[in-house]
């Protein structure tokens, strides 16, 4: 019930009767009353006045289920919320979900994270409203060894969110962290549980560096946050629900081919390596090349110095670019 008069107070210029919310969701208006109550206990600003109805003035840093549903604007991905406050990771919390039966495009959102999920097992703590912690469920009927492009395609939505909501040149540092002036900005973890057969679902991990004020000193000089960049606070709900939404859109056109073959242009014009020097990582073979983008599967394509072309495979190497954040 929040969700829903939440949406449409924040969609209406004006008042809103209280007899056009009963009627539209066919209850009294007590219960009106108390969604409303409700609200304003979350911390929204919303003005009742007699004969006119109720109007939406002011609301919250949050993203909490009610406010994240009333905005989402998808069909699919993240229409269903579940929130918490506080969490160890939302990866495992969505594992948990999935592993129950929760229907694909569910997306698990926390304020804070304390046992968050990075690459190679490093740990990404969130903090309660500085970043943003989610996670969502998603069922492809896909080969197993199809599913990491998966991190490569969140990674594009991540990086148009950023740009649509801050206008802050993001940039994708293959195969999917964000990046914005050389520094780390958001990185994914995918996660899935399959057998010979086929996958039972993968979840995708997201964590993105909003409102951060500040950096461990070792961390300085590699990562940043959307407020460092911008000088002003983020709409966290507004990047989660943009990035569901661009998610919605590169996943669908995935599936289509099940690769990256109708991304492959869009992901390339976002890669920050991309036409820039690039080290090859690998044990015992270090090389340099010049990143030409990426190939249907994802790889990236690294040409060398006398003109062969090389796929990199990312579960193989590491490739380290020459700016900020390696």
């Amino acid at each position: 019930m929040k969700s829903k008069i939440l949406s449409i107070l924040r969609n209406r210029e004006g008042y809103v009767s209280g007899q056009e919310l009963c009627e539209q969701f066919e209850v009294t208006r007590t219960a009106i009353w108390k969604g409303i109550k409700q609200l304003k206990e979350d911390g929204y600003v919303i003005e009742a006045v007699q004969n006119k109805g109720y109007r939406l003035t002011g609301y919250p840093d949050v993203i909490s289920k009610a406010e994240l549903e009333s905005r989402m604007d998808t069909r699919w991905a993240g229409r269903e919320v579940v929130y918490f406050y506080e969490t160890d990771s939302t990866n495992n919390d969505a594992k948990k979900l999935a592993e129950g039966g929760a229907k694909e495009g569910t997306l698990v959102v926390a304020d804070f994270q304390g046992k968050g999920k990075g690459r190679r097992g490093r740990a990404w703590v969130t903090p309660h409203k500085a970043a943003i912690a989610m996670s969502i469920i998603v069922r492809p009927q896909i080969r197993p060894e199809k599913a990491s492009m998966m991190t490569l395609v969140i990674g594009m939505a991540a990086a148009r969110a950023i740009q649509k909501n801050t206008g802050l040149d993001a940039k994708i540092k293959w195969p999917n962290d964000v990046v914005v002036n050389g520094k780390k900005v958001s990185g994914t973890l995918t996660e899935m549980s399959m057998e010979m057969e086929g996958i039972h679902y993968v979840v995708i991990g997201t964590g993105i560096n909003a409102n951060v004020a500040e950096f461990p000193e070792e961390l300085r000089d590699i990562a940043t946050s959307l407020m460092l960049e911008t000088g002003k606070m983020a709409d966290r709900a507004a990047v989660i629900c943009d990035t569901m939404k661009y998610f919605e859109e590169y996943y669908e056109k995935f599936m289509q081919t099940q690769d990256m073959t109708y991304l492959q242009e869009d992901y390339s014009r976002l890669l920050a390596n991309m036409d820039r020097q690039v080290r090859v990582l690998e044990p015992g073979n270090e090389f340099d090349g010049v990143a030409r983008g990426i190939d249907e599967l994802g790889q990236l394509l690294v040409e060398t110095e006398d003109g062969t072309v090389k796929k990199i495979y990312a579960g193989e190497v590491s490739v380290r670019g020459i700016y900020n954040y390696v």
